[in-house]
């Protein structure tokens, strides 16, 4: 059973806080974005815990306004790539520059030295240069002829990929979308946010305005690290991935021949820190189990990989992220004041 000890009143209050500046950091962006609620939210989730996102959606979507749009009102600085075949590592992390006239070595750093770092089309680059970015994205800092060169904080990726075009493209390896917290699927906009979405682009252009600091911002992430979180919460994190890697241990024996791997570790890792999070901007200062439940799919989506078999059969992951959910029980929450 879910037990929620005496939560301290100061702590309360920050997450209080918390909340409601993140209730004006959306305020902000949703006078240039229209929809993308999901998304939205997830790349704050990211933002907080410190993760990382691949979002996988048709062009046109404004992943790019997105990211550029938040950065804009959170006061931290944005940088977008664009993955082509020709891309080297150096274009992303920076390299050494010998000046003749100095007869030295400058230290020229890349576009990977940002908070916000868009990564387009992520499997579109050669995978030395996707190694490159997710040993930055793991570690926190670069190398550059042999000088180590820390990121700065918050650093968070949001690496997109198109569902279609895949010719030509280096699929990541599941060992590097593992580094990933979340991956998101998003999807287009209905026919009244597109009717919005027209109307803004053709009308006078929105700026978002500046809302939160860059140290507002790491002490919201110090903030989440203090929302609490019950054993039987990280029990539940870790059968959901235990049932992704032994179904039959939890009455989906059938499942089995559909799967060829299931989520690692760091699945249970990111759902608890993803859950807080998500906690922490519904103004709690603990954990439910319907904030893992929230998460959870989007933190074992892509650490799932499917059989032959279940592709002939023309099952999905998310029909398989369902049955997880379902068969694995939720701890109960006991009624309270």
């Amino acid at each position: 059973m879910l037990v929620i000890p005496p939560i301290d009143p100061s702590l309360q209050q920050g997450i209080s806080t918390l909340a409601k500046r993140m209730e004006q950091v959306l305020f902000e962006v949703k006078r240039v974005i229209v929809g993308q609620d999901r998304l939205l939210e997830r790349v704050l989730i990211a933002l907080l815990a410190r993760g990382h996102l691949l979002v996988e959606g048709m062009p046109g979507l404004a992943k790019t306004l997105t990211v550029n749009t938040l950065a804009q009102v959170l006061q931290a600085q944005f940088k977008r790539i664009q993955f082509t075949p020709d891309l080297m590592p150096a274009d992303l992390i920076g390299s050494r520059i010998f000046h003749p006239r100095d007869a030295a070595f400058q230290t020229l750093l890349g576009p990977v030295f940002a908070n916000l770092l868009l990564a387009d089309e992520i499997n579109r680059a050669p995978p030395k240069v996707q190694s490159a970015l997710l040993e930055a994205m793991q570690e926190g800092q670069v190398t550059i002829a042999g000088q180590s060169h820390p990121l700065p904080k918050p650093f968070v990726v949001m690496a997109t990929q198109n569902p279609i075009e895949t010719e030509g493209t280096y699929p990541l390896p599941e060992a590097q979308v593992d580094r990933f917290m979340m991956k998101i699927i998003i999807d287009y906009p209905n026919a009244d946010e597109e009717f919005v979405v027209v109307q803004r682009v053709i009308g006078a252009p929105q700026q978002a305005q500046p809302v939160i600091s860059h140290d507002e911002l790491l002490h919201m992430q110090s903030l989440c690290k203090h929302v609490y979180v019950d054993p039987s919460l990280i029990r539940y994190a870790v059968s959901l991935s235990a049932a992704s890697r032994d179904p039959g241990s939890f009455g989906l024996a059938t499942l089995g021949p559909m799967l060829m791997h299931g989520a690692s570790p760091r699945a249970s890792i990111w759902m608890i820190e993803a859950a807080r999070a998500l906690a922490a901007l519904r103004a709690r200062a603990y954990v439910l189990p319907e904030d893992v439940i929230a998460v959870a799919p989007d933190v074992l989506r892509h650490r799932i990989s499917l059989s032959d078999e279940a592709l002939a059969s023309q099952v999905d992951t998310e029909q398989l992220l369902k049955q997880f959910i379902a068969a694995v029980p939720a701890p109960v929450k006991p009624l309270g004041s």
